[in-house]
């Protein structure tokens, strides 16, 4: 997926066993859908808590973060509990959205570390990518939104 890219409707479902998919989530406004490789991880703990502090400044600008990863719907429930991150997180254990995306690793189940900004008619409207700096990809989704 690239900048201006549409992209097609998937299903997944959150830490809480709901079912969702992307024109759901899109129907409260645009969203920050941000791939990290493995919940309880060093690097993606401190992307998501990184997204959980300011999820305020997401709200300002009229967005969401939704986490997304290959873990289980179990592992993502422990992962928002441990750090009462309280914003959607899907599973994508197949890793059939990371595909969707790009952002699937060959030969591993996790995805690689992209962010994408989906506005509500399901346009690309900015990609991250940034494997080693974990804690910019809010601020830079929040930078291309307010642009």
């Amino acid at each position: 997926m690239q900048t201006g890219d549409q992209v097609p409707d998937f299903e997944a479902t959150d830490q809480h066993g709901t079912t969702h998919t992307l024109s759901s989530l899109l129907a409260e406004g645009p969203i920050v859908l941000f791939f990290y490789p493995k919940a309880m991880t060093p690097g993606c703990t401190a992307e998501s808590c990184h997204f959980r502090d300011l999820k305020g400044d997401l709200a300002a600008i009229g967005t969401r973060p939704v986490g997304i990863s290959s873990d289980s719907v179990a592992k993502q429930k422990e992962f928002d509990d441990r750090h009462d991150l309280g914003f959607t997180l899907l599973s994508d254990q197949g890793g059939k959205i990371a595909k969707i995306f790009g952002t699937k690793r060959p030969l591993v189940a996790m995805a690689r570390r992209h962010t994408f900004v989906i506005d509500t008619d399901r346009t690309v409207k900015a990609v991250i990518r940034s494997e080693m700096n974990m804690e910019t990809h809010a601020d830079k989704a929040i930078a291309a939104l307010s642009a």
